[in-house]
C-alpha cells in the first residue's frame, strides 16, 4: 500500500503555459509578424474602401437637398456598393485570417511539444502538463520552453 504512494512522491512533474508559449516565444513572435506582412496588402485595400465611403457620406450629408435626385439617388447607390463591397472583403479577410492564424499556431504547437519533450527527457521529467487548475512556480517550465524555442530557430 505505501509502495504507490512512495512512488507518486518521487515523481517529478512539470507545468508549461501553452497561452503564454503560443504568444511570447520567438516562433510566434515571427508567425504575427509573417500574417501582419501577409495581410496588410488588404487591409490597406480595406482603409482605402472606408475612406471612400467617408468622404461619399461627407459628400451626401454636406450637399444633401441641393443634389438632383439622379445624382443623389446615383451617390447613394455608390455609397451602397462600396458599402457591401466593404462588408464583403471584411468578411473574407477575418476568415483567411483566423485560418492562417490557425495553421501558424499549429505548427508553433508542434515546435513547442517537440521543445516540451527534450526538455523532459533531459531533466528526466515524469510527466508535464499543460492545463491546470492550479500549479505551483516551482514545478513551472513556461521559460525553459521559451528559452527552447528562441534558440531553435
Amino acid at each position: 500500500m505505501l509502495q504507490p504512494a512512495l512512488a507518486a512522491a518521487q515523481m517529478r512533474i512539470g507545468f508549461v503555459n501553452a497561452e503564454r508559449v503560443t504568444r511570447e516565444s520567438a516562433p510566434a513572435q515571427r508567425a504575427m509578424r509573417r500574417l501582419e506582412k501577409e495581410f496588410e496588402r488588404r487591409q490597406a485595400e480595406l482603409k482605402k474602401i472606408d475612406t471612400a465611403m467617408q468622404a461619399l457620406q461627407t459628400t451626401l450629408e454636406k450637399s444633401g437637398s441641393s443634389l438632383a435626385d439622379v445624382d443623389r439617388r446615383a451617390k447613394e447607390r455608390e455609397f451602397s456598393d462600396l458599402s457591401r463591397d466593404f462588408q464583403r472583403k471584411e468578411r473574407a479577410l477575418r476568415e483567411d485570417y483566423a485560418q492562417r492564424q490557425n495553421e501558424e499556431l499549429a505548427g508553433i504547437q508542434d515546435l513547442a511539444n517537440r521543445a516540451i519533450q527534450q526538455i523532459a527527457e533531459r531533466e528526466k521529467f515524469d510527466l508535464i502538463l499543460q492545463e491546470a487548475v492550479y500549479f505551483s512556480p516551482s514545478i513551472d517550465i513556461t521559460e525553459k520552453v521559451l528559452k527552447a524555442l528562441s534558440d531553435a530557430r
